[in-house]
């Protein structure tokens, strides 16, 4: 009966992390490429090319040669992603009425008789808090 070690068991470990990190590398070379706007068709054809035959070297150079770049435009697309959360919220949320509007839309709803005389004050006071 075979066995394996402590240690053939770290050294297994050891290299599954470093393949799944170089993975993660590697997809995210490919995100950041196929994200890029700037880049030509060539270019983008140029390093995939590169990525898929070298991959390890590939990513390595991609690193090096983009890696500002990469941080920049991470940086852009998260902007504007926080830029179109925010309009979205104040969409949904809607502008609030002035004071005299809301106590406008109260004076109505009470001489429609959807509320009574308790509600519209309630009404009132918090359009004027």
């Amino acid at each position: 009966m075979d066995t394996n070690s402590f240690w053939d068991v770290l050294l297994w470990s050891f290299w599954f992390f470093i393949w799944i990190a170089a993975l993660m590398v590697w997809f995210r070379c490919l995100m950041d490429l196929f994200g890029d706007h700037e880049l030509s068709g060539w270019g983008k054809a140029g390093w995939v090319i590169l990525l898929i035959f070298v991959p390890w070297l590939g990513a390595l150079i991609y690193l090096i040669a983009r890696g500002r770049s990469m941080a920049e435009r991470q940086m852009k697309t998260l902007a504007q992603q926080q830029a179109a959360q925010q309009e979205y919220i104040q969409q949904v949320a809607g502008k609030s009425a002035s004071p005299a509007a809301q106590i406008a839309d109260a004076r109505a709803l009470l001489d429609s008789g959807a509320i009574n005389q308790t509600e519209f004050d309630s009404l009132k006071a918090k359009a004027l808090a």
